[in-house]
């Protein structure tokens, strides 16, 4: 029995379901991303609003401070300031792909089409086995392509499409002292500025990028456990970290460990082992990001918040990855898949982050 058009359409909407919800792909030249995985885990929703996602944001301190008197001394009242709220304009994205009607027959399925009225027949049985088969193939390169430039957008700074999602380097900054972020002015707000070490704001005279040295306990260690005392001081419990880092970034804290007697001895009665361990820091496990060394930043290493009050992901409601099979055209024998995601990053808090780089 031949698939109705209607078929067709389920069966190649259930097939891309299949690809982008459970991401099970044997190919080759597929990194990971894991950044993209941990903001995908821990993405919160909008429900839209005037182009921009809101928060109020303040710095903790009204203006005022406490006054000593005595008597019948004249005292003074003042009216507490220093909320702001910033915005985040919300982006929306579209990917899709066409199969025409000729690589369906190639790969045995033949659409007949009587008015609006269209069906299918099967060429020499292969009806459903091909099918699959090429919607497999497509939908598995749409479905990475997809995962592959969302992956970007998030490592970026929203320079390459105005358009699109503009990422965490347009939020945890490499000279955190200058511009505005979210509508607020970094220069006139400091509170409103992660923490950072890289030539940008060594220039800015601010701390430059980190030079690996093992001496003396480790220059990049003993950096990092002055720095968490940093992020600590307006930390709260609600705080969440994750670590991403290129492998130049870890390999400069693997050499340092290494000289300074970091090591685990296993298997002594058999098979010496001279590799280390999964790296981390204050119990936080330091992630290889790939997409760091594929876009020039194998010497970075990120300490992000991404709790709800620090830097996150949000989709608007019911727009993540959001599925389209747009009927064919008049005067095109082709099929149709898409994807459209409207999501914006958008930061709470931005003293419990940083941006660390080695020399």
């Amino acid at each position: 029995m031949a698939f109705t058009a209607d078929e067709i359409a389920n069966i190649n909407n259930a097939a891309l379901v299949e690809y982008i919800d459970k991401g099970k792909v044997w190919a080759q030249n597929i990194a990971n991303k894991p950044m993209l995985q941990d903001f995908n885990a821990a993405a919160g929703k909008f429900s839209g609003g005037n182009q921009n996602v809101s928060f109020a944001v303040k710095a903790g301190q009204g203006g005022g401070s406490l006054a000593g008197y005595s008597g019948d001394d004249q005292l003074s009242y003042y009216n507490p300031t220093g909320t702001k709220r910033t915005q985040w304009p919300w982006k929306e994205h579209f990917i899709g792909q066409q199969v025409t009607h000729t690589e369906l027959k190639i790969d045995g399925i033949e659409i007949i089409e009587d008015g609006d009225d269209q069906t299918t027949t099967n060429i020499d049985g292969r009806e459903e086995h091909a099918l699959a088969n090429l919607l497999d193939e497509k939908n598995e390169a749409l479905g990475e392509d997809y995962a592959f430039s969302l992956d970007r957008l998030i490592h970026g700074d929203g320079s390459t499409d105005a358009k699109a999602l503009a990422g965490i380097r347009s939020i945890i900054l490499d000279s955190p002292a200058v511009g505005s972020t979210g509508n607020i002015s970094r220069v006139a707000f400091s509170p409103w500025r992660n923490r950072a070490a890289t030539a940008a704001y060594a220039a800015a005279g601010g701390q430059g990028a980190i030079a690996v040295n093992t001496a003396n306990g480790g220059a990049l260690i003993e950096f990092m456990e002055k720095e968490w005392l940093q992020l600590s001081k307006y930390r709260k419990g609600t705080t969440r970290y994750k670590i991403y880092a290129g492998s130049d970034w870890i390999a400069g804290y693997r050499k340092e460990m290494r000289a300074n007697g970091f090591y685990t001895m296993n298997g002594l009665k058999g098979t010496v082992d001279g590799s280390q361990g999964d790296l981390e820091w204050h119990g936080v496990k330091i992630v290889w990001d790939p997409t760091l060394d594929d876009t020039g930043y194998s010497k970075r290493c990120y300490v992000l918040d991404v709790s709800k009050t620090g830097v996150r992901l949000l989709y608007l409601n019911g727009k993540r990855m959001k599925k389209h099979n747009p009927a064919r055209p008049y005067d095109r024998m082709v099929m149709y898949n898409g994807i459209s995601t409207t999501a914006v990053m958008v930061a709470k808090q931005l003293n419990t982050s940083g941006v660390y780089d080695i020399a």
